[in-house]
């Protein structure tokens, strides 16, 4: 069986959409091809890199991409991974098999001491976490 192509987007492709491609090439094993891209590409986030190495996972060679670097390439799934919820813009794919949308907090955005900003990127994370377990059993 050939391994699922999976893209995750967000506006940024800097926090959310880097760390759930990183759980899903760590969760997934080879059933699944995880790449990532945003509307603009910017940089990973330090804080991302740093709560993805809490869970043993290392993200910091990953980079932000646009989204049309993908253009014209087709994929199992599609997964936005922008905060609905705010208003937030999110890019969109078309031609994908399937589409989720998953409304996600932008931990980009948190205020406050390090110590609050980190919490923030830990909830993302460990969200991101838990739908992407429950994401590969169901395809299993």
């Amino acid at each position: 069986m050939n391994a699922q192509r999976v893209l995750f987007l967000c506006t940024h492709n800097s926090a959310r959409s880097q760390m759930a491609e990183g759980l899903l090439r760590a969760r997934g094993g080879d059933r699944y091809q995880a790449f990532s891209a945003g509307s603009e590409a910017t940089a990973v986030r330090p804080e991302a890199i740093a709560v993805m190495a809490e869970l043993g996972i290392d993200i910091s060679s990953q980079e932000s991409k646009r989204l049309d670097r993908f253009f014209g390439q087709s994929f199992d799934l599609v997964i936005t991974v922008c905060d609905f919820n705010q208003g937030e813009s999110c890019p969109v794919f078309a031609g994908a098999a399937q589409t989720l949308r998953w409304d996600m907090e932008d931990p980009s955005s948190a205020a406050g001491p390090t110590s609050e900003r980190m919490a923030v990127f830990r909830r993302v994370r460990d969200e991101l976490d838990r739908r992407i377990r429950e994401l590969a059993v169901s395809r299993e």
